[in-house]
């Protein structure tokens, strides 16, 4: 997968050369470009951004730097053009498995107000949020995505099923993890865990998802169908009163 970014502090991605994000880019099945929009800037003093038409606060990215960096990258490798702004769609599980199927992709990194309207009306084909707040630059949202992208290029986690059963992976929050040791400050790993019986521990584990599920985040169960199994679940654990 190939993976251009747009941004005007390519520095600030050097935190993808650390963690397993690095083990694909290693691997070579995963390629970042990163191109600073502050080499084509159109005046002298290498400025990339101006006041906005009609007045207001703060600077605009202007549209003629980011259009000449865009032009730099070969129209094969340029794919799905993205910019990161709390205007697009929010990020899920979903959309992230979704974006990982293409062999390219183009991020586009906002800074200040933004980036002049003209740019996402001509180039870009998707608008991406990862939350309903507001960061100093899309470079730190640029980052969850392709981290979060990484986690699903083959051969990038040690184990190819653990990205199966994540968070999010069936809609439903994962159930409570435990390690050693068995017993601390008094609180003891629940017994079904060490039982060895790999069908009890596989239903506890779905319980305590679905539980975890309807205790933090009611809305999920909202979006996704239930199983016949899940649905019993859930009944059987209101019957126990453990919600």
């Amino acid at each position: 997968m190939n993976i251009n970014i747009l941004t005007i502090f390519p520095e600030i991605f050097d935190i993808l050369k650390s963690g397993v994000v690095t083990k694909p880019i290693k691997e070579k099945t995963l390629n970042i470009e990163l191109l600073d929009i502050r080499q084509n800037s159109v005046n002298k003093h290498n400025h990339v951004d101006s006041k906005p038409y009609g007045g207001g606060e703060g600077m605009v990215m202007m549209a003629e730097p980011i259009v000449k960096t865009l032009k730099q990258i070969n129209k094969k490798n340029l794919g799905r053009v993205i910019f990161m702004s709390p205007q697009g769609n929010k990020l899920n599980q979903k959309k992230i498995i979704s974006l990982s199927k293409l062999k390219n992709m183009t991020i586009i990194c906002g800074r200040y107000e933004g980036i002049d309207q003209r740019i996402i009306d001509k180039y870009v084909d998707e608008e991406i949020s990862i939350g309903d707040f507001i960061l100093s630059g899309g470079e730190y949202a640029a980052i969850c995505l392709v981290d979060a992208i990484s986690r699903y290029i083959p051969g990038t986690l040690g184990n190819k099923d653990s990205y199966l059963k994540d968070t999010f992976s069936d809609g439903l929050l994962k159930g409570d993890v435990f390690t050693k040791p068995e017993i601390f400050e008094s609180m003891k790993v629940p017994d079904v865990l060490l039982s060895g019986n790999h069908k009890k521990i596989e239903t506890w584990r779905s319980e305590i998802s679905l539980m975890r599920t309807l205790m933090k985040r009611p809305d999920l169960l909202e979006e996704i169908k239930l199983t016949k199994k899940q649905k019993k679940l859930l009944e059987e654990l209101a019957s126990k009163a453990i919600l």
